[in-house]
């Protein structure tokens, strides 16, 4: 992208992520585990360097320290590249004591820091979506179109479409109007012919809508204009493309590929179980562009006298006896025999128990960590470091909704049980 200027990477980490939650408890959501081994984070950075952009900033703020820890150990360049992934942290100055109010403010604030590097071109993304894309073909449009911005939507059904920003486009692509989650009326307004961006007439009846991604390629110059022109304004959908849309050139670049917006438990939980479908939707077996992660020279997992089905499992694990089915089973997850395991997500553990601390935990009565003999977990999410012990059902006996467990010990979200991290399930529990 040299001869079209300088390109610099912002992915978006500051937000609380309270819909995530309990998986938000203690990191943030780009931080949250992801198929057994790799983070959220990791997918928007390796879509960077797979598209040639190595100049790469994370904006963050809410529980921070584990997603600061997880790039600072993961993304090294080398000595003799200018490529970096640096951690911009919201910050307390003497002309802004605020934290970050919103995606825009977040940008806004960190701009002294930003421009030190002859930004030409800002490449603004989100750190909590699920997808695989060529950037390069996005700022190509970007360029072709000499756009001021440029935004990468999505196709979308009418029962989906309220939940995002929607735009409509002249023929030429270039937007008009922008409606950040409409309802009603204002939700069928925004309808549009989407065969103008090559749909067939079948699939444009099915998703009439264009959906805002929230990814966006800024002319830099542009971009401090608008963030200066109203300190007010601290959202980009709310505020910031509205005003674009009126004043420059703004773009769409429609992208037809598999995308999810992983913000809910329920979008969380069925995104990683695809992961271990024979076809997923989305692929990381993909050689061409893989999703890089922290390497941590981990020992081939130990399966003995098991049935996995339909399954992934990442290293270091240690299976003895146990039945998986349409499972995900993370890290150093250790699993004792006669547990059976059903569509459920287990994140494994960051470090192996010693014999000795095995030896301690029998004699406080504490369970080891992992999951002990005779489980049943069905339909569940167990975090990191969890402890269950023996002869635990987690399988959502009496089919509610939503609770609150007792002591914060586990959660139940759409109907599915959470099991925060570091959390203890006494011998014998049913939940």
């Amino acid at each position: 992208m040299s001869e079209n200027g300088n390109v610099v990477a912002v992915i978006l980490g500051g937000g609380a992520g309270t819909r995530l939650f309990p998986l938000t408890q203690y990191r943030s959501k780009p931080a949250v585990p992801l198929g057994g081994k790799y983070r959220l984070i990791d997918v928007p950075v390796s879509n960077c360097i797979n598209s040639g952009i190595t100049q790469i900033f994370v904006l963050t703020q809410y529980n921070s320290a584990s997603l600061n820890r997880h790039i600072a150990r993961t993304y090294r360049f080398s000595s003799f590249s200018t490529g970096f992934v640096e951690v911009l942290a919201a910050e307390q100055t003497k002309d802004n004591p605020e934290w970050f109010q919103g995606t825009a403010d977040a940008v806004r604030q960190m701009i002294p820091h930003i421009r030190d590097w002859r930004v030409d071109t800002l490449l603004i993304l989100s750190g909590d979506h699920l997808y695989r894309m060529d950037y390069r073909k996005f700022l190509q449009r970007h360029f072709d179109t000499n756009a001021d911005l440029t935004i990468s939507v999505i196709p979308n059904r009418r029962e989906e479409a309220e939940e995002f920003g929607l735009l409509k486009t002249d023929e030429n692509g270039r937007i008009i109007e922008f409606k950040e989650k409409p309802k009603g009326d204002a939700l069928e307004a925004m309808q549009v012919d989407t065969t103008r961006f090559g749909l067939t007439e079948e699939e444009a009846k099915e998703r009439p809508f264009l959906a805002s991604m929230g990814i966006y390629v800024f002319n830099y110059e542009k971009l401090v204009t608008l963030l200066a022109e109203d300190q007010s304004w601290v959202d980009f959908g709310k505020e910031i493309i509205p005003d674009a849309i009126k004043k420059y050139n703004v773009q769409a670049h429609l992208f037809k590929d598999y995308w999810e917006d992983i913000g809910t438990i329920r979008a969380f939980y069925e995104a990683n179980l695809d992961l271990a479908s024979p076809l997923p939707k989305f692929n990381f077996f993909n050689t061409e562009s893989p999703i890089y992660t922290r390497s941590r020279y981990l020992p081939p997992s130990k399966v003995h006298n098991c049935d996995i089905d339909n399954s992934m499992v990442s290293e270091g694990c240690i299976l003895n006896g146990v039945r998986a089915k349409r499972s995900i089973i993370g890290l150093r997850s250790r699993i004792d025999k006669g547990t059976s395991i059903e569509n459920s997500i287990i994140m494994g553990t960051d470090f192996f128990e010693s014999l000795e601390e095995m030896k301690t935990n029998i004699t406080k009565a504490v369970p080891h960590i992992g999951i002990g003999e005779n489980c049943t977990i069905k339909r569940s999410i167990v975090d990191k470091n969890a402890r269950i012990g023996k002869n635990v059902q987690l399988i959502n006996q009496r089919g509610v909704d939503k609770e609150d467990g007792p002591n914060g010990n586990y959660f139940i979200r759409e109907g599915i049980i959470l099991i925060p991290k570091n959390a203890t399930i006494p011998d014998g529990t049913v939940i």
